[in-house]
């Protein structure tokens, strides 16, 4: 486990209202720690209203348990099924509002910022782009499932980006 005191930690989000992955990531001195990770499964049979919740009640222990400096959640890219976008839309609009209700500044990054600043390449593929966070956070196997890798992705995008922000903001790195 890594002490508080870390320069920045991130709770990274992947939105969803079946299955929301989420990783927690210290980041200190170009160095990253994975924290925590894993995903917020809700039940198909339970009404909607009630799943939206569930994923808000345990965002919010979340980031009772890690007090994250900041929360970054990734942007939607849907293409076909728009009955699965409006619901992962809503996921994601609980993942914000739970960032933002906490008080912290939340951050949204897009699938190819986040490949970008993971892989180095924008389009990467989802195997490319989970071999970069089990080597960034130095995990001995890929964090599974696919959502949770997704989630440390996210923050360890905006680790990259957020941090290199607040070091120009403050003329420079320390």
């Amino acid at each position: 486990m890594i002490e508080r005191n870390a320069n920045l930690i991130v709770l990274g989000i992947d939105p969803g209202y079946a299955i929301t992955g989420y990783g927690v990531v210290a980041y200190r001195s170009n160095h990253f720690d994975c924290l925590d990770y894993g995903v917020i499964r809700t039940q198909a049979h339970d009404p909607f209203p009630e799943r939206l919740l569930s994923i808000n009640n345990r965002l919010e222990r979340l980031l009772d348990q890690w007090k994250p400096d900041a929360v970054a959640v990734e942007e939607l890219f849907f293409s076909r099924n728009t009955t699965t976008a409006i619901g992962t839309a809503q996921a994601r609009g609980v993942a914000v509002l739970s960032g933002a209700r906490a008080g912290l500044p939340v951050f949204e990054y897009t699938p190819m910022q986040v490949k970008l600043a993971v892989s180095g390449y924008g389009k990467a593929d989802k195997q490319q782009v989970q071999q970069m966070v089990r080597v960034l956070l130095n995990l001995q196997d890929m964090p599974k499932p696919d959502d949770a890798a997704d989630a440390l992705a996210v923050a360890i995008c905006h680790a990259h980006s957020g941090n290199r922000s607040a070091a120009l903001a403050r003329g420079g790195y320390q």
